[in-house]
C-alpha cells in the first residue's frame, strides 16, 4: 500500500477512501486530522485520477493553509488546488465577480481599524457621540454580518430592543459609506460571497460545477453564513467532507455555531458519520481528565479519546495562598526541570482571562525564565495600564509631555485633537511643557467651552500630583481611578470591558505588593521597577515559556502545562454561569487546555484574589469538583464558602522567600498536610508545593560587586533595595541592560 496510506490506522484510512457524498470526521484532540485531510487530497489525486484544480480545501488560519500546502507538496501536486482560508476564497471569488455586485475588481478590503474609522465617521454623521452606544452598535454590525442580515432584517429580527432604529440607521449608512468606497470590511467578504452565490446563477453553476471535491477543517468553528457557504458550493457534486471536533467549540462568543457540526447529518441526509477517537499526544492520565470533563456535556457527539501512550505521571494540584505563590510555584516548578534537562519551550501556563499574566510575568523575570504572552499584550504592555502609568508618570514628573498627551482626553473629557495641538505648539514656541501650558490658557486664545475643559484638566492634574506627595503609592492608584472615574470608561457588560476591568484591578493588585515589599517607596521608585521589569528582557526567540489564553493554543500541544486561576468567576467565568450554553463552552475550553498537555498536567488555584477592588476568599472552580473521581484534589471543595478574606497569616515575605503557610497547614519532615481542618490529608510536599529554598549568605551582595548570571553573563550591582532574604539587587550585564533580581533566588554567582 503506498507510503502516505500505510502511515494511517484503519479509522483514519475509512474517512480517507470513502470519497463520494457528505462525510462528517469527528476528530477527537490530538488524533491525527491533517493528516487525514491531507491523505485523502492525495488519495483523491493519485488513486482515483481527480483533477487538483477540482480540489477545494478550506481551512481557518493562513498558518493551517501553508502547513497543508508543504505536506501536500510532498505528495502530490497542488499547485492549481484551491487550498486557502474562507477568507481568502471569498477574495478570490469576488475579484472574479466583482461587477455583479456593482464593485470593481480592485476593490479595498479594510481592516478592523479602518472599518472602525469608517463606522466611527458614519456614527457621528448620523449626529451621535456616546462612545459606549458606538461600541454596541459595532458589536450589532457584526452580528447582523454573523446571520447575514440587513439593515433592515436586522431591525425587523430585533424589533422592540433599544436603540434598534439608531442601530439600523448607522449600519445602512455605514455599507453606503464602504460601497462608495469600492471597500469591503473582513465580514463583507463573507457576505457578499453568499449573496452572490444565493442571487446569481451564473456564478453559482460555475463554482459548484468547478469544485468536484470540497473539504472544511476546523469545522466546529464555522458561523452560519460560512456554513452556507459550503452548502452552495458543494450543491451540484455532494461531496463535501468536513472534520472538526464539536468538544473543541470554543468560540462561540464571535458567531461559531456548534449546532453546525452537531447537526451535520441531518443537513446532509445519508452523510456518514467517522470518529477518530485514538489520541497520539497525551498520556493515559491525561486523557482520562479530558473524557471526564467533558462528559458533563449534554450538547456533543459521544466519544472517548484513548491512547496507545504510557500512563504517564499523575496530575498536580497545588492551591496557593495568594496569586504571586501560584505564579511562584510555577516558577520554581519550571526552573527546577529545566535544570534537570528540559527547555523552557517544553512548558505553557494558560488561563482563561489574560489578566492572570502579571504576576507569572514578575515571577518569571525574577528566576530568568525566558517567557511570551500570547492572547495578548505583556501585561504592561496593555493601552488600559499605560493609561494609569501615564498618570503615576505625571505625578512623578509633570514635565512629562507624552504622558500629558496620552491621557487629556482619556477618560473621555471632549478634548480633541486641535486642542491639544495647539497646546504642544504654545509650549513648544514657550519652552515650556504642557503641564505648563494648562496654566496659561488665556494666552492661547481658546473658547470659553474649550478653556473649561482644560482649566478642570488641569485641576485634575494639580490635585493628583499634590496627593502624590503624601498619599502611599498604593492609595494613590485608587485615588486616581477615583478622581478620573477610569472604571466608568469600560462597559462591564462586554467581554473586552471586563477583561480590560480585570486588568486595572490586577494592576492595584501589584503595586498593593509593591508596597508591601517597599513601605517607604514613591511613585518614581515604582515606575522605576516597571521599567526594569519589562526594558531588555530580550528573549530567545526558540526556547520561551508560554504564556497564554487557552483561546490562543488550540491546536498547539507542549510537554508539562500549568492550568492556573481555577476559581469560580474566573474558570468558569461570572458571566458563562448565567446560561447553560456558556458552562458548555466553559467546559469545552478545560477539555481544550487539559488536552494541550503530552506528560503533565498542573491545576492551580488561589484561595485569595485581588478582584473587583478588593482582596477576596474564592471558591474553587467546578471544574474541580467534576475532576474529583480521577484525580486527587486533596482540599475540601466547598462551594458555599464566604468570600471575605479576614485576618492572614503570612510565612515570610510577598512573593519571596520560602512557600506561607497558613493556619491550618504544618509542615513535618517533609510532608504538608492541608485539606480541610476536619478531613486533613498528608501527600510528599515534592507533590504539591515547589522545593523550599535553603537560606544563603548574602552579605557580600552589595553595590559594586560583580556577578555572574548563566543567562545575562557577567554584571556589576549598582544598587540595592531590602534585606535579608528579601534582598533585591539591581544588576548591570554587559551589553543586556539593568535587571532586577530576588538575591536569593536568582541564580548569581559571586566574582
Amino acid at each position: 500500500m503506498e507510503t502516505y496510506l500505510s502511515n494511517l490506522n484503519p479509522e483514519q484510512i475509512k474517512p480517507v477512501t470513502d470519497t463520494e457524498g457528505a462525510v462528517l470526521v469527528l476528530a477527537g484532540a490530538g488524533s491525527g486530522k491533517t493528516r487525514v485531510l491531507t491523505s485523502r487530497i492525495a488519495y483523491l489525486v493519485r488513486e482515483k485520477g481527480i483533477d487538483p484544480a477540482d480540489i477545494l480545501a478550506i481551512t481557518f488560519t493562513n498558518k493551517a493553509a501553508n502547513e497543508m500546502k508543504e505536506r501536500l507538496s510532498q505528495m502530490v501536486d497542488c499547485e492549481r488546488m484551491w487550498i486557502c482560508t474562507i477568507h481568502s476564497m471569498c477574495v478570490r471569488i469576488l475579484r472574479m465577480f466583482p461587477e455583479k455586485l456593482g464593485y470593481n475588481k480592485n476593490f479595498s478590503i479594510y481592516a478592523e481599524s479602518e472599518s472602525a474609522t469608517v463606522l466611527k465617521k458614519t456614527f457621528r454623521a448620523c449626529g451621535l457621540e456616546d462612545e459606549k452606544l458606538l461600541k454596541k452598535i459595532r458589536f450589532s454590525i457584526s452580528e447582523a454580518k454573523n446571520d447575514a442580515l440587513s439593515p433592515e432584517d436586522y431591525a425587523l429580527k430585533h424589533k422592540g430592543e433599544d436603540n434598534v432604529d439608531i442601530v439600523e440607521k448607522v449600519y445602512a449608512l455605514y455599507q453606503k459609506h464602504l460601497k462608495e468606497n469600492n471597500a469591503f470590511d473582513f465580514d463583507d467578504l463573507l457576505v457578499e460571497t453568499l449573496k452572490l452565490l444565493k442571487t446569481d446563477r451564473e456564478t453559482l453553476d460555475f463554482l459548484a460545477g468547478k469544485f468536484r471535491y470540497i473539504l472544511v477543517d476546523e469545522f466546529q468553528d464555522t458561523n452560519g453564513v460560512q456554513f452556507e457557504i459550503a452548502k452552495y458550493l458543494a450543491s451540484e457534486h455532494g461531496n463535501l467532507f468536513v472534520v472538526g471536533d464539536d468538544d473543541q467549540s470554543i468560540y462561540g462568543w464571535r458567531g461559531a455555531k456548534i449546532e453546525n457540526i452537531l447537526n451535520f447529518h441531518k443537513s446532509f441526509r445519508g452523510a456518514k458519520v467517522y470518529k477518530l477517537e485514538q489520541n497520539y499526544r497525551s498520556t493515559k492520565v491525561i486523557l482520562s481528565l479530558a473524557n471526564t470533563v467533558i462528559q458533563n456535556n449534554g450538547k456533543r457527539n459521544q466519544k472517548t479519546l484513548w491512547t496507545d501512550n504510557s500512563d504517564g505521571e499523575k496530575p498536580v494540584y497545588y492551591a496557593a495562598n495568594e496569586e504571586a505563590d501560584e505564579a511562584l510555584y510555577a516558577a520554581r516548578t519550571i526552573s527546577k526541570l529545566v535544570a534537570n534537562g528540559y527547555r523552557f519551550s517544553d512548558f505553557a501556563v494558560l488561563m482563561r482571562v489574560n489578566a492572570l499574566t502579571r504576576s507569572y510575568e514578575q515571577e518569571f523575570a525574577k528566576y530568568g525564565i525566558n517567557f511570551k504572552v500570547f492572547g495578548g499584550f505583556k501585561f504592561f504592555e496593555r493601552k488600559e495600564i499605560k493609561d494609569v502609568l501615564a498618570y503615576f508618570r505625571i505625578v512623578s514628573n509633570p514635565l512629562d509631555n507624552e504622558a500629558v498627551a496620552r491621557i487629556i482626553n482619556f477618560p473621555k473629557r471632549g478634548i480633541g485633537d486641535k486642542t491639544v495641538q495647539a497646546l504642544e505648539e504654545y509650549a513648544s514656541r514657550e519652552g515650556i511643557s504642557v503641564y505648563d501650558a494648562l496654566f496659561e490658557l488665556d494666552e492661547i486664545g481658546f473658547n470659553s467651552g474649550t478653556r473649561a475643559k482644560l482649566t478642570a484638566f488641569c485641576d485634575l492634574l494639580k490635585d493628583l500630583v499634590m496627593q502624590g506627595q503624601v498619599l502611599p503609592v498604593n492609595e494613590l492608584v485608587r485615588y486616581i481611578l477615583a478622581a478620573t472615574k477610569m472604571r466608568e470608561a469600560y462597559d462591564k457588560t462586554t467581554d473586552e470591558g471586563e477583561n480590560k476591568l480585570a486588568n486595572i484591578d490586577e494592576f492595584v493588585n501589584a503595586v498593593d505588593e509593591f508596597v508591601r515589599l517597599n513601605p517607604t517607596a514613591t511613585v518614581a521608585d515604582y515606575l522605576s521597577q516597571v521599567t526594569l521589569s519589562t526594558e531588555g528582557d530580550d528573549v530567545d526567540e526558540t526556547d520561551f515559556v508560554t504564556l497564554a489564553t487557552i483561546h490562543a493554543v488550540k491546536g498547539l500541544e507542549f510537554r508539562q502545562v500549568f492550568l492556573c486561576g481555577l476559581e469560580e468567576g474566573i474558570f468558569p467565568g461570572e458571566r458563562s454561569k448565567r446560561d447553560a450554553d456558556g458552562m458548555e463552552e466553559e467546559r469545552r475550553l478545560m477539555y481544550v487546555a487539559i488536552t494541550r498537555a503530552k506528560e503533565k498536567i498542573y491545576f492551580t488555584r488561589s484561595k485569595s484574589r485581588f478582584m473587583y477592588g478588593k482582596r477576596e476568599m474564592t471558591i474553587p472552580s467546578c471544574f474541580l469538583k467534576e475532576l474529583e473521581p480521577v484525580m486527587e484534589i486533596g482540599e475540601s471543595l466547598s462551594y458555599n464558602q464566604r468570600r471575605d478574606y479576614g485576618q492572614r497569616e503570612y510565612g515570610g515575605t510577598y512573593g519571596l522567600g520560602r512557600m506561607r503557610v497558613s493556619s491550618y497547614q504544618k509542615e513535618d519532615e517533609g510532608y504538608m498536610t492541608f485539606g480541610s481542618a476536619t478531613t486533613p490529608r498528608c501527600v510528599p510536599l515534592s507533590v504539591v508545593t515547589a522545593s523550599k529554598p535553603t537560606a544563603k549568605d548574602l552579605s557580600s551582595f552589595r553595590a559594586g560587586v560583580k556577578v555572574k548570571h548563566p543567562k545575562f553573563g557577567v554584571g556589576t550591582i549598582v544598587a540595592t533595595k531590602g534585606e535579608g532574604q528579601n534582598l533585591i539587587v539591581n544588576v548591570a550585564f554587559e551589553g543586556q541592560g539593568i535587571k532586577q533580581l530576588s538575591a536569593a533566588l536568582a541564580p548569581l554567582e559571586l566574582i
